[in-house]
């Protein structure tokens, strides 16, 4: 399988694109005077804010992604090496009736959750809250209600849940 990219390495990256915004947007930028000669102050710092919330969401769907692909990825390592554990078991259940196409909140998820502890299963509810966030921004952001999640409250969770469930 192809390598993924750390959390911490998509940490990194989100952090030198919001310094690139914020050097984009200031003065020490060599095209500002031209970039933004007819903007106010304010349109220049409004501007900016929205860049940097759009850098957070696109993040954050970048951290979500990778945790999905940890719990599948750990879904059909199970799976194959026959693992004798509950969650195993209760994955190679799922496996014969769906295959590869286990449902990510409703069968993965949620095994995880029946076969945890009180305390681990409150990082899979943390996790799964977050999904919503991620639907709503895969899916189009059509709706009004919109779940907030800061870029760090979601890598926090993704790197709880990956250490809590001992994902590769």
């Amino acid at each position: 399988m192809p390598s993924l990219f750390s959390l911490t390495e998509i940490a990194n990256h989100h952090v030198d694109v919001e310094a690139s915004l914020r050097l984009y947007f200031s003065n020490a930028n060599p095209t500002f005077p031209q970039r933004f000669f007819s903007y106010t102050l304010t349109e220049i710092t409004d501007e900016l804010s929205d860049r940097i919330n759009e850098t957070e969401m696109q993040s954050a769907l970048t951290i979500l992604a990778r945790v999905e692909a940890a719990l599948r990825r750990d879904y059909l390592r199970r799976c194959k090496d026959k693992l004798a554990d509950d969650v195993s078991i209760a994955f190679r259940k799922i496996h014969k009736a769906r295959g590869n196409h286990a449902r990510l909140d409703d069968d993965i998820l949620k095994t995880w959750y029946d076969n945890l502890g009180n305390s681990e299963r409150v990082v899979v509810s943390r996790l799964r809250g977050m999904l919503k966030f991620r639907h709503w921004m895969a899916h189009g952001r059509y709706w009004n209600h919109r779940p907030v999640h800061s870029f760090q409250d979601v890598y926090l969770v993704a790197d709880l849940t990956i250490s809590t469930l001992k994902l590769r």
